[in-house]
């Protein structure tokens, strides 16, 4: 495999990309990414963990979005959490199977999106900060 094609520009645009992905529906990879990309380039580290979770964070805020259109109705689990204890449930929006669930239901609920947005940001970049740390 032709390692040019590695740069770091192009490093960051596909973390970028998987990291987006990795938070939507979509299944995705984006730790693996951050991992590789950190390897290959640690001089990269603060701006991979910057891309990386803003990336997640739109990602995940792109389900919050899709929760707003969903009709009102039946209470969820997800709905459920975010009821009894309001936006910081959000940190919880990197974790697998109730990650999605949860911004999901952030939006159905209407829950305030700049208060989405930080708590899921702030979740995420603790995340990414552990993959980065366990790169080094």
């Amino acid at each position: 495999m032709d390692l040019d094609f590695f740069t770091p520009d192009n490093s960051l645009i596909a973390l970028f990309l998987s990291s987006f992905l990795g938070a939507t529906v979509l299944p995705g990879g984006s730790e693996a990414v951050l991992f590789a990309l950190l390897k290959l380039h640690p001089e990269l580290l603060w701006s991979a963990l910057a891309i990386a979770s803003i990336g997640n964070t739109l990602g995940a805020l792109t389900s919050y979005l899709l929760g707003r259109f969903l009709p009102q109705g039946r209470n969820h689990r997800a709905a459920g959490w975010l009821q009894r204890h309001g936006s910081p449930v959000l940190l919880l929006a990197w974790a697998p199977l109730i990650g999605d669930a949860l911004c999901v239901a952030a939006g159905w609920l209407r829950i305030n999106p700049w208060h989405a947005a930080l708590f899921m940001l702030i979740g995420k970049a603790a995340r990414y900060g552990a993959v980065a740390f366990a790169s080094t």
